[in-house]
């Protein structure tokens, strides 16, 4: 049998070559059970020697940065105004929906300017100052400890209206998503408000570019058995799509 010192070298020569390891193929090639690959991607971890990854190990950190609403908003721009506009057709007239907060929600309420009357509740302030002038939107802004990185309140105040409200759609900004981890968002006080939004809402709508899948933030939101849809790119992969769907998610690629 291979040694794990050998495992280990091999190991990180694929990495060297290829960015990114598979258990499924490094069990395979060196004849051990995924659960010893695993293991030995964990010691490897511990070494700061790669990251670990839903099913294998990458050179590249998976874990989100906390950047200013300015600079993500400037990052797969065209892919959230697609994503956004596919969102936009699920609302309804005489509707009322939560947007959270994020460049891909903000994207979203640029496409709102409904026929009839659409009551909005959000925690951002761009997405408010965006509806603020559309004739059939009436918004409602939550209060709370302003986050400037975000444009957005979090915080007991904003969770405290939330339990009055009862709406159709979430709409959900997140900073990653991950087969093991689910939902994740940089900071931990956003993370509980999206976890209070949820309560609120009948169903959940995640708008996420596909540079989100397999990326994890601080704050955990939900597992991925807590939402039903999912709206992104056509950069997801294959194998990420079939693992959401296979979870029960919808999942719509936005053209």
């Amino acid at each position: 049998m291979i040694s794990i010192t050998d495992r280990h070298q091999l190991i990180l020569q694929k990495l060297k070559e290829h960015g990114h390891v598979s258990v499924q193929e490094l069990s395979s090639e060196m004849d051990v059970s995924d659960v010893t690959i695993r293991k030995d991607l964990k010691l490897l971890e511990d070494k700061n020697l790669l990251f670990r990854t839903h099913g294998g190990g990458s050179v590249k950190n998976p874990y989100a940065n906390d950047r200013p609403v300015n600079e993500k908003e400037q990052l797969y721009r065209e892919e959230k105004q697609r994503i956004a506009k596919e969102a936009a057709k699920m609302i309804g007239q005489n509707d009322s929906i939560i947007i959270a907060s994020g460049t891909t929600v903000l994207a979203l309420a640029r496409c709102i300017n409904p026929l009839s009357h659409l009551t909005v509740i959000t925690s951002a302030l761009n997405v408010a100052l965006e509806l603020s002038h559309r004739p059939n939107v009436e918004v409602l802004q939550l209060g709370g400890q302003l986050r400037q990185n975000s444009s957005s309140v979090a915080g007991p105040y904003a969770e405290e209206l939330l339990k009055d409200v009862t709406c159709g759609v979430l709409f959900l900004g997140v900073d990653g998503i991950d087969p093991e981890t689910g939902l994740t968002t940089t900071s931990l006080m956003e993370a509980r408000l999206n976890q209070k939004m949820m309560d609120a809402a009948q169903v959940t709508v995640v708008l996420a570019d596909s540079s989100k899948f397999g990326k994890r933030g601080l704050g955990k939101i939900c597992s991925l058995d807590k939402i039903q849809h999912i709206i992104t790119d056509s950069g997801i992969s294959g194998s990420m799509k079939s693992v959401l769907e296979e979870s029960g998610i919808k999942v719509t690629i936005a053209e």
